[in-house]
């Protein structure tokens, strides 16, 4: 069986479009609602890790904490920027989907396609 983790938000089309590709495509998915049970530091950089992303690259910066917390100040590090993630999940971009392919952020959807078979 194939299986995926996707961390979803419910809420987002981007997000409920990841989740019907792993569906079409017969996947057994572990659906993390990462707004009620936030990635912890080590699991965030560790998804960093496998997309091949910084802190900032993932940041949501349309979100209210992003500013309110002077995220777009350059000198923060990597580390603060995956605490501001924790502590706030909502400015962490999604979907990201985890196949045994490897891990992806579906932002656009077709950033997928690569990790499904």
């Amino acid at each position: 069986m194939k299986k995926a983790t996707i961390y979803h938000n419910p809420k987002c089309s981007k997000s409920r479009g990841a989740l019907a590709m792993l569906e079409e495509k017969g996947y057994e998915t572990e659906v993390v609602l990462y707004l009620e049970t936030p990635p912890t530091a080590e699991m965030l950089k560790q998804l960093l890790t496998e997309m091949d992303m910084s802190a900032r690259e993932l940041l949501r910066t349309n979100e209210d904490p992003y500013k309110a917390l002077n995220l777009t100040n350059s000198e923060l590090t990597e580390s603060q920027l995956i605490q501001a993630m924790v502590e706030n999940p909502i400015l962490i971009n999604r979907p990201i989907v985890k196949t045994q392919q490897g891990t992806k952020l579906g932002r656009p959807l077709e950033n997928i396609a690569c990790i499904l078979d």
